[in-house]
């Protein structure tokens, strides 16, 4: 796996993901159809890798997340469908995040899910 691994970090491809976010965690859908040999790791600093592979190409990506997240175990729940995978991630610490990353930097594959989308207002009013 060591070269191939490499090989495909160099020249990957990313897929589109979707975010969003409640008080407690981060919502990321990754649109990847009929994916294969999905890695998913999750750091405690905030640090989420994904890869996988899709109709022979690779696919990756490694995200910077605004704050610090709790590692791989109950609170992060992965599902793995036929056209994505949804990833749940517990927050650290409760509270809104004002950005999905730690830079202000934009990345083309990076859209707000406006389907899963929740506010703080929405949240205390219970409409969640």
């Amino acid at each position: 796996m060591g070269i191939y691994y490499a090989y495909s970090l160099l020249y990957s491809r990313q897929p589109e993901v979707l975010w969003a976010q409640r008080s407690e965690k981060i919502y990321l859908t990754i649109s990847l159809p009929d994916a294969k040999d999905v890695v998913l790791k999750t750091e405690p600093h905030g640090l989420f890798t994904f890869s996988a592979v899709a109709n022979g190409e690779p696919f990756s990506f490694s995200l910077e997340l605004f704050d610090s997240i709790l590692p791989e175990g109950r609170k992060t729940r992965t599902k793995i469908g036929l056209r994505n995978i949804i990833c749940s991630l517990q927050k650290e610490k409760k509270g809104w995040w004002k950005r999905l990353l730690k830079s202000e930097e934009k990345h083309p594959y990076i859209k707000v899910d406006w389907n899963k989308w929740r506010d703080d207002d929405d949240e205390e009013s219970g409409m969640c």
